[in-house]
């Protein structure tokens, strides 16, 4: 049963993404270690929930059905990447910085119109956006106000000046 007058409440949020994995220590230093989410909670040895700023989960980790296991075929269905935006463009300079300090390789970076992004892999190879929004009245609009993002190159040593 279809309803298309009916459109999601605007305070709708994302709450959180779960993904299987095949070493939840790994993951964890990935995670916690090094992008900075914090643990709020282990479940046994099998299970972690992480988070910013104290909120219940905003990452599940398992091994429940993946323990041990080859990372998802890339050319399949599922999941192609978690965002995870910061509140300011200096936060996501900083978790570049932390990144590049650390040798972990990027994937990619793009400057979206709408936000500036920064691409990576996490150990399982599951795709992981780190990004800061524009303001919205800063975003690209044509001249009937549709939203035009883009795909353009981001200057990351321009982003880290911001941290030096």
């Amino acid at each position: 049963m279809s309803n298309r007058s009916y459109t999601i409440p605007a305070g709708t949020r994302i709450g959180h993404v779960h993904l299987k994995v095949a070493d939840l220590d790994r993951s964890l230093k990935f995670y916690r270690d090094l992008l900075g989410f914090e643990l709020q909670q282990l479940f046994g040895e099998s299970a972690a929930f992480i988070s910013a700023g104290g909120y219940h989960h905003h990452i599940g980790l398992n091994t429940w059905h993946s323990k041990n296991a080859g990372p998802a075929p890339i050319k399949a269905p599922g999941l192609y990447h978690t965002a995870v935006v910061f509140p300011e463009r200096k936060d996501l300079a900083l978790a570049l910085k932390r990144l590049v300090d650390a040798g972990y390789p990027l994937t990619g970076a793009a400057d979206h119109g709408v936000s500036e992004a920064i691409y990576l892999d996490d150990p399982d190879k599951n795709g992981v956006e780190l990004y800061w929004d524009r303001p919205k009245e800063e975003w690209p609009r044509d001249e009937e106000g549709n939203l035009q993002m883009i795909t353009a190159p981001l200057d990351l040593d321009e982003l880290l000046k911001l941290v030096e």
